[in-house]
């Protein structure tokens, strides 16, 4: 029994549990392990991992550029809104204004015209009154004529006749009569 016992507890601290199953070779395989995880992740860190967040810092800071410039572009915006509203309203004053403007042209030029038509009015009153003065001149010289006419007329009368003065008198105050005294007047 002895022996039976002997390699009985030999057998069994053999195969008596170790705690977590730990040995040398494990050990020395998880360090290992430990350690090449590590390496894969310096190198994946610094091919994969540091080229990612550079490109993720662009990306970030080509966002935040694009929103300054958004947030500038609106401003801009804003403001050329409030100008263009401000020209609105002033369009509508501008508007007010040229239609004075051309109501105030609109009036002188209508003054003129009635100045101008007044003008020709009396330049065409004194026209007619000129062609008046110089027919009424016709007219008085045509008379004078036939008072010519008819002295001629009367003195070949007064010749055919061979009457006396008193005769020849009365002819001239008859032919007087019948002419007018008017007539010498004008």
């Amino acid at each position: 029994m002895n022996v039976t016992a002997t390699g009985l507890v030999l057998a069994s601290a053999e195969m008596a549990p170790r705690l977590f199953d730990l040995d040398l070779q494990l050990i020395a395989d998880s360090a290992l392990m430990i350690i090449a995880v590590f390496s894969l992740f310096l190198i994946a860190s610094h091919f994969l991992f540091n080229p990612v967040r550079d490109m993720m810092q662009k990306r970030q800071d080509r966002i935040r550029n694009e929103l300054d410039t958004a947030a500038a572009d609106m401003e801009s915006a804003r403001a050329l809104k409030e100008e263009y509203e401000a020209k609105l309203k002033d369009i509508d004053k501008e508007a007010e204004a040229i239609l004075a403007e051309a109501r105030k042209k609109a009036l002188a030029n209508e003054n003129k015209i009635v100045a101008d038509a007044k003008e020709e009015a009396a330049r065409i009153i004194e026209r007619a009154g000129v062609e008046a003065e110089l027919e009424k001149k016709k007219a008085t010289d045509e008379v004078k004529r036939e008072m010519v006419v008819l002295a001629s007329m009367m003195a070949g009368k007064v010749v055919s006749a061979a009457i006396d003065t008193t005769v020849q008198d009365s002819l001239v105050e008859e032919t007087l009569k019948e002419i007018g005294e008017s007539t010498w007047l004008s």
